[in-house]
This record gives structure tokens, C-alpha cells and sequence, in this order.
């Protein structure tokens, strides 16, 4: 099922008109993510990078980012995903709201899968968790996206915006529970 993305108020985007999110857990509590974006041709696309080049690194949020933050219901402590269009990628691991922020372990380089268009773009994540999140139970999950635009402008997307500027960290912005 496609859920889609707002753009918060406070943030307008002249570049994306949508995007919507596919979501599922696979095998062993692997997280599985497909976005469909929508817009003109100005979207910041990357020529494809090679497997070799993909790393983890640190505030990929400050430009295009693709997010998903899970929670296994009930908890506190939560995962952060950011995967950059360079396909660099970090997973951090965090106690409680915006506390104790480390990067996860057992986590591998995300099998990364895009399509463009001239104005669209498909992508679709695959994120390899082992043993870093808790498989028996429920996860609530907030999904998100940062979006620059060529002017650098950069809009944010959620399921679901909390009150205030945009923080896909806050409780409300995990709005979807996803069964194991």
C-alpha cells in the first residue's frame, strides 16, 4: 500500500509536486522501502554511483535525503535510516528522543535500486538489519524525505508533521505501524 508524504507548510517545495512510500518487512526484520517521486525536471538526480563508492556518512540530511526512523512499539529507543541520492547512507541508533545518538551495528550497506524519469523518480531501498532492531513485534515508523532543490531550497516531507518546524523525530511523526 502507497502511503504518501506531506510537504510541511512552512517548507514548499517548487520541485516536487509528490511522494509516496511503499513499506514492508521481509525476512529476519529486513526493511524495505519504495518511493515514488513526483516533479519537474530541476529534482536533483546524481548519475547512478558505483557500489564501490557507497559509504556511510553523517548529516546527509542537510541536502536530498530519504529517511525512515522505526520504533518497535511500546519502546523508547529508536533507528534513524538516511540514504542520500550518492547512495551514502548512515543508520543511527538512538535511546530515547533525540538522545544517546550512535551509529547501529549490524547493518549493511542498503541494496539500492533507482529509475529516472524526466519527471520522476522510483527508488527502492533495501536495508539489511541482522540483529539491530527487534523483529517479534509491531514497529512504528515515521517515513520521511528532505529535498533540496537546485536553488538549494530544501522542502520536508512526512506522513505526518508534528506541530512547529518540521522534526521527524517527534512521536507524532511515527504514524504508521507495520506488523512483522
Amino acid at each position: 500500500m502507497r502511503h504518501a508524504l506531506i510537504c510541511h507548510p512552512d517548507t514548499p517545495s517548487t520541485v516536487v509536486s509528490a511522494i509516496e512510500v511503499e513499506v514492508a518487512r521481509a525476512a529476519a526484520g529486513n526493511l524495505l522501502l519504495h518511493y515514488f517521486i513526483t516533479g519537474r525536471a530541476g529534482l536533483l538526480v546524481p548519475a547512478y554511483p558505483s557500489p564501490a563508492t557507497r559509504k556511510r556518512a553523517d548529516e546527509l540530511w542537510l541536502h536530498t535525503c530519504f529517511e525512515a526512523f522505526v520504533k518497535p512499539q511500546g519502546g523508547e529507543a529508536y533507528w534513524e535510516f538516511n540514504l542520500a541520492p550518492t547512495w551514502d547512507w548512515q543508520v543511527y541508533a538512538l535511546s530515547s528522543y533525540r538522545t544517546g545518538r550512535r551509529p547501529a551495528a549490524d547493518v549493511t550497506v542498503p541494496t539500492v535500486d533507482a529509475r529516472y524519469a524526466r519527471d520522476s523518480w522510483d527508488l527502492r531501498v533495501h536495508w539489511e538489519l541482522a540483529a539491530a532492531i527487534p523483529n517479534d513485534g509491531p514497529w512504528q515508523m515515521g517515513v520521511s524525505a528532505v529535498i533540496e532543490d537546485t536553488s538549494g531550497t530544501i522542502s520536508y516531507w512526512a506522513l505526518k508533521h508534528a506541530p512547529g518546524k518540521p522534526d521527524f523525530h517527534h512521536a507524532d511523526a511515527f504514524a504508521l505501524t507495520v506488523a512483522p
